[in-house]
């Protein structure tokens, strides 16, 4: 460990969590600015600063604190969280058979590549020297989590499991482990894990961490299955209808 646990009485309140997120957004404000080509620096800001929230890459910060490091240690990581989740969400938007009421901003086409590019963004911030000057092992070890989480064995399964069980009449509990576990649960394990790896916890911490994320992911997502669920109800109603 890097040092004694930090006390923070403070760590469940919502200013709290604010104040992680604040930080990560001005690390974001800094690394994306609009310059040329504006092609590209646009539309990646947007998609950067327009994605839903989602409370892992706060989670990141809080449990690299929670083990004796700094937050400073961390916002690199906590934002490369925030891009992955913004790129599935841009990806999200442009496969949903759900009409969306703006559109793409910049046309499926563009928002479509950038949301491919705004992952390796986030490896690259994470790799910066000034990130890596604390310690390269655990930074590697950070980036290979990431790039896990969001690759075919996390939330690019949970999207395709999504989209395969979206008009199908299987059950809540295999939602729950396909969808919620791959999707929600699999970036919020990622974000305990790292936070704790790069605030030089140990393997028990960390794993413990990674355990905490995946459940509060589950619990986001269950959450949200509610919403699909009803969604998914009106569609066979519909075609029952269309049967008789």
């Amino acid at each position: 460990m890097s040092g004694p646990p930090t006390t923070l009485p403070l760590r469940s309140s919502p200013d709290y969590w604010a104040s992680a997120n604040a930080d990560i957004q001005a690390h974001l404000e800094r690394a994306i600015q609009i310059r040329h080509p504006l092609a590209v620096s646009e539309p990646m800001r947007h998609l950067a600063f327009s994605a839903p929230e989602t409370t892992a890459p706060a989670l990141c910060l809080l449990a690299c604190e929670l083990v004796g490091g700094s937050r400073d240690q961390a916002v690199a990581a906590g934002s490369a969280l925030r891009l992955v989740h913004a790129a599935a969400s841009a990806h999200e938007g442009l496969l949903s058979s759900r009409p969306r009421k703006d559109g793409p901003k910049f046309g499926p086409n563009i928002e479509l590549l950038t949301g491919d590019g705004l992952i390796p963004f986030g490896l690259e911030l994470l790799a910066s020297p000034t990130t890596q000057a604390e310690s390269s092992s655990r930074v590697l070890r950070a980036i290979i989590e990431i790039a896990r989480a969001s690759g075919s064995h996390g939330m690019v399964e949970a999207r395709y499991n999504e989209i395969e069980m979206i008009d199908s009449d299987g059950d809540e509990e295999e939602w729950v482990e396909r969808v919620c576990k791959k999707k929600e649960g699999e970036i919020h394990a990622c974000a305990g894990a790292c936070g704790a790896i790069l605030g030089g916890g140990g393997e028990e911490e960390i794993e413990k961490l990674r355990r905490y994320g995946v459940y509060v992911g589950m619990i986001q997502g269950i959450v949200a299955a509610k919403r699909v669920g009803r969604r998914r109800r009106r569609r066979r109603r519909r075609r029952r209808r269309r049967r008789t």
